[in-house]
């Protein structure tokens, strides 16, 4: 919005310039009844007007590359040049006795505000160009390995850092500045689970920008395309779309709403799905129940990579470290679960480093006691 802002002040002074330049020439400015005057300058403000207006109330599409701006001045240079004998014909009709130098300023206008014209309905409407102008497209081409735009759930995970480190990919990593804002929103948050959740995103975000390993930009740019919405979620996809890039989250419902607009999607859990082993039915685990399940006698745990484990008959067994055996497992796009049976309580390490040093002294105890009985 900026740059289009700027670009409207520069071709105003242009415009103002050229009025000037030919307004103050002898011939137009000395001239009895000035008609060459009054014409040059009406004509001026007139079209300077009317282009401006259908600029401002033209709706805006989306943000143009730099050679639509060069397309749309070719194009207006062109159709300026095909409209000067009109000028002309105009003038002979009406009998107006216009001078050669306020036709000229005429057209310099004319062909100013119709450059301006086209450069801005291209800039806003470059994804319908090649719809009008077949094989004319100015889409970003990306060059190499696509970059993966990062979302917060995927930061705040912390497993694309460690994706990276082992070198599994080498795409770039592009966070838009709306995520970090959130990331910091969250970080900032009164609730102290979500205070901490923000924070260990921003950690996780600063080790991998100090990791050489792993190529990360947060982008600052301004799309007004991405401005005139609202949610983080939905200026994402536009903003993945945009730079032709590949969405990274753990977020199942945005994942599901991405493929159904068409965008590549990364769903980190179901990448770490396909590289984590499968819990066969009959193994053992050692989990600590730390909740009540849904139903009436299960206890809940987390395994130390946050897989949840739903153990039955530990639903008075809160607090405590469990052995269970696996009956089955679960994994979707918003995690794994595992699901056991009971099977005994895990002794402490004190209290076996007790009972060995106890059974060491009963041990010690009995043969001297049988040495001393031989002697």
């Amino acid at each position: 919005m900026l740059v289009l802002l700027i670009f409207r002040i520069i071709i105003f002074i242009i415009i103002v310039a050229v009025l000037i330049a030919h307004l103050t020439v002898p011939e137009v400015s000395g001239q009895p009844g000035r008609v060459n005057f009054y014409v040059i300058l009406c004509t001026g403000l007139g079209m300077t007007a009317v282009a401006f207006l259908i600029d401002i109330f033209t709706p805006k599409k989306s943000l143009a590359a730099l050679a639509g701006v060069f397309f749309g001045l070719l194009v207006g240079i062109f159709i300026s040049w095909a409209l000067s004998p009109v000028l002309y014909m105009i003038n002979d009709i009406y009998y107006l006795h216009l001078s050669d130098v306020a036709i000229q300023a005429i057209r310099w206008i004319m062909a100013i505000c119709i450059c301006y014209l086209v450069i801005s309905i291209v800039i806003r409407t470059k994804d319908d160009v090649r719809f009008v102008i077949p094989y004319v497209e100015f889409a970003k081409q990306t060059k190499g390995t696509r970059p993966l735009v990062l979302d917060t759930s995927a930061i705040i995970d912390g497993r694309i850092a460690d994706l990276y480190q082992s070198k599994l990919f080498d795409a770039p990593l592009i966070v838009p500045r709306f995520v970090l804002n959130e990331l910091q929103l969250i970080a900032d948050s009164a609730d102290k689970l979500k205070r901490n959740r923000g924070r260990r995103g921003l950690d996780i975000l600063n080790k991998m920008q100090t990791n050489a390993v792993v190529d990360i930009e947060i982008d600052d740019s301004v799309v007004p395309e991405i401005e005139e919405v609202t949610g983080v979620d939905q200026k994402l996809m536009i903003f993945t779309k945009n730079c032709n890039g590949r969405l990274a989250t753990t977020d199942y419902n945005l994942t599901k709403v991405a493929q159904v607009r068409a965008i590549d999607v990364m769903n980190i859990n179901d990448l770490a799905s396909s590289l984590k082993a499968i819990a066969l039915p009959g193994e053992t685990m050692e989990v600590k129940i730390i909740k009540p399940g849904e139903e009436s006698d299960q206890g809940i745990g987390y395994l130390d990579d946050g897989t949840m484990v739903v153990v039955e008959g530990t639903r008075n067994k809160i607090g405590r470290d469990i052995s269970m055996s696996v009956t089955s497992s679960l994994q979707t796009s918003a995690g794994k679960m595992i699901f056991g049976k009971f099977e005994g309580f895990l002794q402490k390490s004190n209290g076996n480093k007790n009972r060995q040093q106890s059974n060491s002294y009963r041990k010690t105890s009995a043969a001297r006691t049988s040495q001393s009985s031989k002697s």
